[in-house]
């Protein structure tokens, strides 16, 4: 466990520190139904379960620890410890259902105490569980520390790139950093190596299928179990669900993407409120907040810890905020906190609150961050998962090359997202080869039908991914098409949920292609 941080790092640093997760992962992939020699001992053991420790932990979750071996190729070289939690069942269970809220470097057990009563019709027939996966929250956290400001300077649209080997030193010394201050788990984060704990956790809480509902990213952990393991999946639910083809430079255009037609959508609706701290015309107050945008970086505003929050906090900020259209009222306070006052603590309580799904819970300091998790866990991890995953981010050439057109593209993509979105990509530069694992090997795979939702207002994953998911992962995928908005159905659509804990609990699937109407048409 790294030692906690004695300063709170700036929220721009977290932005730089999100993008510098330096990951390799280990080549071996059981799919076999018994594990692999070396590991039995890890397929011999219990979870011990106690009261979550913490004040303001429910009394009624239970907390636990998984070990796992740090490198699956030589698993004498070391463990993790994983924490865990559950909801106990109500009644008679009939083993465990897992949770991901997605990320990648969503803490499951925070959230878990956070969201629980989201998920209690699932305890009529299951223990709810959820976890910190490697390198996240209690789970052996990564860090980037202070990575420095320079990284994201290098990536600005007015920066200086006559000399493009410049910007490769500044990504390049920003990567060191992060992989100081990780410690020996960031080498061996990534998926392929988080479904493998997953399966050690399946063992673990005496379960022989994998039940499971992953949200976001955790659809893409989801996907790569049913790959690895075909033969131990259970009741499996992706919601919000991922790409595994897209490289990581074109998921970011997508993002920018998604996220500004959110943005729109989220000023159509302020701009009909009198208090609209952008005015009362949409196509107008599309063009304050690149202003602001443009103003913040130029001339960051102090914050209550000292540290400047600029255009690219602000960007990161919006971001979090329009994941959900139950958080667009809370936005626009903290939006108009920092226009009339200078006050930016409503929006770093956005940016810097961590990973969530609306309106499964707001973070809350205490119950998602612990004393001795780092401050920039969530990007860190986020980024070292993602690198990890993707076989062929932009390499040096491509940046010496590209980086004014790759700006440009961005750029287009969202005034107000795309350097945002575009640094996150650039971080990954320098970094050992990700896995071409899920790109080649994820897909026609031989399971019980699984459900996959896809909303198609979500900001951050397209409903076409879903549909794309859905073909290649071959004829076990039944596709649910949720006609809202936000990122993820179940927390946001009454019928969603309904028809994700029919499946859960009594494997009741609906038709293939059936649909769900936005809550929102009948209000």
């Amino acid at each position: 466990m790294l030692a906690k941080l004695s300063t709170r790092p700036s929220i721009r640093r977290s932005a730089v520190a999100g993008a510098c997760g330096l990951a390799l992962l280990g080549t071996g992939l059981p799919t076999a139904a018994d594990p692999s020699p070396g590991l039995e001992r890890f397929y011999d053991q219990k979870v011990k379960w106690s009261r979550c420790a913490g004040p303001d932990m429910p009394k009624d979750l239970q907390c636990g620890k998984v070990t796992v071996p740090l490198d699956y190729d030589r698993p004498q070289r070391g463990t993790l410890d994983l924490a865990v939690a559950r909801y106990r069942a109500t009644g008679a269970s009939r083993g465990s259902v897992l949770l991901n809220f997605g990320g990648p470097g969503g803490q499951g057990v925070g959230q878990l105490a956070l969201a629980g009563k989201e998920f209690m019709d699932l305890t009529d027939g299951y223990d709810v569980v959820s976890f910190d996966p490697r390198g996240v929250g209690r789970s052996s956290p990564v860090s980037c520390g202070n990575a420095s400001d320079d990284a994201l300077d290098a990536t600005d649209g007015n920066a200086d790139v006559t000399d493009p080997q410049a910007v490769l030193e500044k990504l390049r010394d920003a990567a060191a950093e992060c992989a100081e201050h990780s410690g020996p788990v960031l080498p061996h984060i990534g998926t392929v190596n988080a479904a493998r704990d997953l399966d050690v956790m399946r063992d673990a809480l005496g379960d022989g299928k994998l039940n499971y509902l992953g949200f976001s990213y955790g659809s893409r952990l989801g996907a790569v179990y049913a790959a690895q393991f075909p033969g131990k999946v259970g009741r499996m639910v992706l919601d919000g669900v991922d790409t595994l083809t897209e490289p990581l430079a074109e998921q970011g255009v997508v993002s920018a993407r998604g996220q500004q037609t959110a943005l729109e959508n989220f000023l159509t609706w302020c701009t009909e409120d009198i208090a609209c701290p952008f005015g009362q015309n949409a196509r107008e107050a599309q063009e304050h907040v690149v202003e602001v945008v443009k103003s913040l970086d130029e001339d960051p505003v102090p914050t209550d810890f000292g540290e400047a929050f600029s255009g690219q906090d602000f960007a990161g900020a919006l971001g979090q905020g329009l994941y959900s259209r139950e958080l667009w009222p809370s936005l626009q306070r903290a939006v108009a906190r920092l226009l009339e006052e200078g006050d930016t603590s409503g929006l770093e309580a956005f940016l810097y609150g961590g990973f969530t799904l609306p309106p499964l819970g707001r973070v809350h300091r205490g119950l998602t961050d612990p004393e001795d998790v780092p401050l920039d866990n969530l990007p860190a991890a986020l980024m070292a998962v993602n690198c990890a995953d993707d076989p062929d981010r932009p390499g040096a050439a491509q940046v010496e090359r590209d980086l004014d057109r790759l700006r440009a593209r961005y750029e287009q993509a969202s005034p107000v997202f795309g350097q945002y979105r575009l640094t996150q990509v650039l971080m990954c530069y320098g970094r050992p080869k990700g896995t071409d694992f899920i790109r080649d090997e994820v897909k026609d795979v031989d399971t019980p039908r699984m459900l996959l939702v896809g909303t198609r207002g979500d900001p951050a994953t397209p409903y076409r991914w879903t549909v794309e998911t859905a073909e290649r992962l071959g004829s076990s995928a039944v596709v649910l098409d949720n006609r809202g908005e936000g990122h993820t159905g179940y927390g946001s659509s009454t019928c969603v949920h309904r028809k994700v804990d029919a499946f859960l609990l009594y494997g009741t699937l609906p038709p293939d292609g059936s649909s769900c109407g936005s809550d929102h048409d009948t209000e």
